[in-house]
């Protein structure tokens, strides 16, 4: 069957589309994005404006109608951290279903540790042995680790990438004191969990999800897109840690410009690499492999997986 899902993230939202059915591996279709940045749409009271909640149903009425378009016999709808977090959520999902129709799941940032490790763990396979999974959002930095497709320790921790930009470096470039204030509180916030880890041992592999650490990839040496999904990319702790004041030294422009940037994360870069550098630091990580499926093949996987035991 065709399914969509569709993905009310913290930077964007994405349907995508996808061939399957169970005991097979999900094949894309169609992908429909559209930047949003909820994460930054946030008022003084934490609450998603009127303007911003307009744009949220006028995104999500264009993504249904890419779906029926591409044929999709139904769709998988959820929200992630800007939605679960914002005061007024419970109206903004009211406007939506009210308006559209769609009634958003709202993932809890766990859900999304364990649902992006199942689509790590399905990718790489068995022969991986214990994973560590890295995935930084716009609203969220998860982080899970395990021996099987359920992980035995999961967290959600509110450094995502357009988050910390917004509350933390709003300059262009940002100005140095910026990045320090912001570097110490990273690294505090990601060393509170450090030890629910490490009593489980070190990890056999070391896996990153989302664009961001796609790009730190790119930009640090590791191949283009355009290669295909099983070309491997990789993401050394050195390379990173002589590319995070380049970032910081350039403009939201100057950063756009390197390989494999997009302009609309391009802004978010400093903040996202910092995350990244602090958790491979802490987690005492040298290198990590980047998987190209992330939490909406998890979710895919999840609904096979009920459909097969069904």
């Amino acid at each position: 069957m065709r399914l969509g899902v569709l993905d009310v993230g913290s930077n964007t939202v994405h349907l995508l589309v996808v061939d399957a059915h169970p005991g097979a591996r999900p094949l894309p279709a169609h992908s429909h994005k559209a930047e949003l940045r909820l994460a930054e749409l946030l008022d003084g009271n934490g609450a998603i404006g009127p303007d911003g909640v307009e744009k949220l149903v006028a995104v999500v009425q264009d993504a249904l109608q890419a779906a029926e378009d591409k044929g999709v016999e139904a769709v998988l709808p959820f929200a992630t951290s800007a939605v679960r977090e914002a005061s007024n959520a419970d109206e903004v999902l009211a406007r939506v279903k009210a308006e559209t129709g769609v009634e958003l799941q709202v993932l809890s940032g766990a859900e999304e540790a364990r649902l992006t490790f199942l689509a790590v763990r399905r990718w790489f396979g068995w022969s991986a042995g214990k994973l560590l999974v890295l995935d930084i959002g716009g609203g969220s930095l998860e982080i899970a680790y395990g021996i099987d497709e359920e992980p035995d320790a999961a967290v959600s921790l509110p450094l995502g990438a357009g988050r910390l930009t917004a509350g933390w470096l709003p300059g262009d470039p940002p100005a140095s004191d910026d990045i320090r204030a912001l570097r110490r509180h990273v690294r505090a916030e990601i060393a509170r969990t450090v030890g629910e880890f490490s009593r489980f041992g070190a990890p056999d592999h070391v896996v990153a999800t989302s664009k961001t650490f796609k790009q730190l990839a790119r930009i640090a040496g590791a191949a283009r897109s355009a290669d295909g999904l099983y070309v491997q990319r990789e993401l050394k702790r050195d390379s990173l840690t002589t590319w995070v004041p380049r970032l910081a030294a350039m403009s939201t422009a100057q950063r756009s410009a390197l390989p494999g940037v997009s302009d609309g994360r391009a802004g978010q870069l400093v903040a996202g690499a910092l995350v990244a550098e602090a958790a491979m630091d802490l987690f005492e990580v040298e290198n990590l492999e980047v998987c190209p499926w992330a939490l909406r093949e998890g979710v895919i996987l999840r609904r096979l997986d009920h459909m097969g035991s069904a």
